[in-house]
């Protein structure tokens, strides 16, 4: 029996339009979905404070999308190479249970969340921008980027995004992967887009 997701809304239909079936089978196995954070959750500028606090700016359209794949079944973790309580608060504020700060072998990070998850690589993705990040690009099952990543990041990647790091690029990546296992028409058609708040 054929247990491939139905694309049945025009808003998925719409958005995996371009996808090729090669891409749209890596797609529907994502059980987890890692991200970076610093280019990719923001445009990866780093704003300092007079007392020398740092400051980072956050888009509210992906933390909509990261509470939507969260709340669809799909693991979502941060793997950042930076640290501060910024991160740990952005986290807290979208549900997110599993931030890995200061790391700088994303790439074992990514494996052993893998198996603590129970998932084989082939059902981790990973979304980064810069070199520190291609290891982990590589090793996942679905690797996506941003448009103002290094040609060389952007070339690993199966996917990237139209809107930059910070600007949305992280939404149109959960809703990739929402619209590939048919999850988006029915978050569309129900009640979460009512009930939950948008303002994230």
């Amino acid at each position: 029996m054929d247990d491939t997701p139905r694309i049945t809304h025009p808003a998925e239909a719409m958005i995996l339009a371009k996808i090729s079936p090669a891409i749209l089978e890596r797609l529907r196995a994502v059980r987890l979905m890692a991200f970076d954070v610093d280019g990719v959750l923001t445009d990866g500028s780093l704003w300092y404070g007079e007392n020398g606090e740092m400051l980072k700016r956050f888009n509210a359209l992906d933390g909509h999308g990261l509470r939507l794949l969260g709340e669809s079944g799909i693991v979502v973790a941060l793997v950042t190479g930076r640290e501060g309580p910024i991160i740990s608060r952005r986290a807290a504020d979208l549900g997110i249970s599993i931030v890995h700060q200061g790391i700088r072998h994303k790439s074992e990070t990514l494996e052993a969340l893998a198996r603590e998850s129970g998932y084989g690589l082939d059902r981790v993705g990973y979304m980064g921008d810069d070199i520190v990040d291609l290891p982990a690009m590589q090793r996942a099952g679905f690797a996506a980027s941003v448009p103002g990543a290094p040609a060389y990041v952007s070339q690993a990647a199966h996917w990237v995004a139209s809107r930059g790091g910070g600007a949305g690029a992280v939404r149109e990546c959960c809703d990739l992967i929402l619209a590939a296992q048919g999850r988006l028409g029915t978050i569309l058609t129900s009640n979460i887009l009512i009930l939950g708040s948008i303002d994230q």
